[in-house]
């Protein structure tokens, strides 16, 4: 394997994993603030139990984020210096502004919720959950600006062989942004929600606490509903956008071969890159895909083979990506829809119970399909009609990538067993430990 796939590989390896906890930590800091907001309105110490049992997860989840985030950032010296060097006044700046107005504060603020249980009155500690939650989405604000610049450049100038920022507003503001962090912190949200949810399912099952895990599966229940809803009416918004910023990876999401007017979008396809033809199509609806990237039945669409080969994304990989993301969304919009109707009667529905513990994984298994689609679909782009990806890999050898490769699944792999661990043994123990 040549260095820019091992290299491609590192960073996809470093990405997915630092993935795992950086929605839970999203949505938990909200979803706990709210609990003890609730115990400080309420004074009902079940809200306080839930605090402290939730809360400890989330401050677990956060510390192996932390970890692993860290040594992320060094693969763009590391693997990615001829990007960094292309990008860096841009890219850097981005960074910067998240690792001092954000991740600090949130760091600093997490000490002071830890250590201040007895030192801060009731209501002054759920305000600082309350910061840190903000804080946790002022960091992902930055992080992801810096990705959709990657996606759609904006804000720049070439000098010199190099990107230089123009128009910092633009580059903050931009469309791309914004429709880009509402999409992936509703799947925070939602993940957040069943990780709860399920969690909460087992406890109910076991008939433990039932009254404290009826409440807290109540309140993700509802959180999870309005993000599931809101997550579909959002990414029908950003295909609409997609469609004029990255008509190529809206085509192979698609496995949209032939530029044509009345568009039809199919519920399921099996592309074949080699004969550029779908090996399998069903559920063709005509004019769907017209109407649902352009608001006209009868628009025309490109397709891929509209593109020179050598910047079309992987079709396959990106087309699968895409519809299990989309099965999925429906998914968790079907199941937080059933579990409202259910909502007073939980326990008397164990099939329901069983249906949500099993679904833990599945919001983890949706949001690392959207980063796929998104990361995948650009290719063979770093940055999206600028710098191939081939052009920003950094000169070493590839037995040097290899090896680190290696190292990073092994150490990875021994930070994501010892996480599980602690989570498990936490939920295990139950509350009324946890309180104590």
């Amino acid at each position: 394997m040549d260095v820019v796939l091992l290299s491609r590989l590192q960073f996809a390896a470093a990405t997915m994993f630092h993935f795992l906890f950086v929605p839970l930590t999203l949505g938990l800091s909200i979803l706990v603030a709210w609990m003890e907001t609730r115990y400080v309105k309420t004074r009902d110490t079940s809200y306080l139990q839930m605090t402290r049992f939730w809360g400890k997860i989330f401050l677990i989840n956060f510390a192996l984020g932390i970890v692993t985030g860290i040594t992320l950032e060094f693969q763009f010296g590391t693997n990615w210096s001829r990007y960094s060097a292309y990008m860096g006044d841009i890219f850097g700046s981005l960074l910067a502004i998240e690792a001092t107005a954000a991740f600090f504060l949130e760091s600093t603020l997490i000490g002071v919720w830890v250590f201040g249980w007895k030192k801060l009155s009731a209501k002054a500690h759920a305000t600082v959950m309350w910061l840190i939650a903000f804080a946790s989405s002022l960091s992902a604000i930055w992080i992801l600006t810096a990705n959709a610049w990657m996606q759609h450049p904006v804000g720049y100038t070439i000098r010199d062989g190099r990107a230089e920022l123009t128009d910092f507003a633009a580059v903050i503001f931009q469309k791309f942004a914004i429709l880009e962090f509402f999409h992936t912190v509703s799947g925070a949200y939602i993940l957040s929600a069943f990780f709860v949810m399920g969690i909460s399912a087992w406890y109910l099952l076991k008939d433990r606490h039932t009254a404290l895990f009826t409440q807290s599966f109540r309140l993700a229940l509802v959180f999870g509903f309005i993000f599931s809803i809101f997550i579909i009416v959002e990414g029908d918004l950003h295909a609409v956008d997609l469609a004029e910023k990255q008509p190529t990876k809206l085509a192979a999401m698609e496995s949209h071969w032939d530029t044509q007017t009345h568009a039809p979008l199919y519920l399921f396809t099996w592309p074949d890159p080699e004969t550029e033809t779908n090996a399998i199509e069903i559920g063709k609806i005509p004019g769907l895909l017209s109407f649902l990237t352009f608001r006209d039945t009868a628009a025309e669409v490109r397709g891929l083979k509209d593109f020179p080969k050598d910047e079309r994304p992987p079709v396959l990989l990106t087309s699968l990506a895409f519809k299990g993301m989309i099965g999925l969304s429906m998914y968790f919009a079907l199941m937080t829809g059933i579990g409202l109707v259910l909502r007073n009667k939980l326990q008397k529905h164990p099939w329901y119970l069983k249906l949500m513990f099993f679904s833990i994984p599945l919001p983890y298994i949706a949001n690392q399909l959207g980063w796929i689609v998104a990361e995948v679909g650009r290719q063979p782009w770093i940055v999206y009609g600028l710098l191939k990806t081939s052009d920003a890999v950094s000169p070493v050898a590839s037995s040097q990538v290899l090896t680190t490769l290696i190292a990073f699944i092994l150490v990875y792999g021994l930070l994501g067993a010892v996480g599980l661990y602690l989570i498990v043994q936490h939920v295990k123990k139950g509350p009324s430990e946890a309180a104590a």
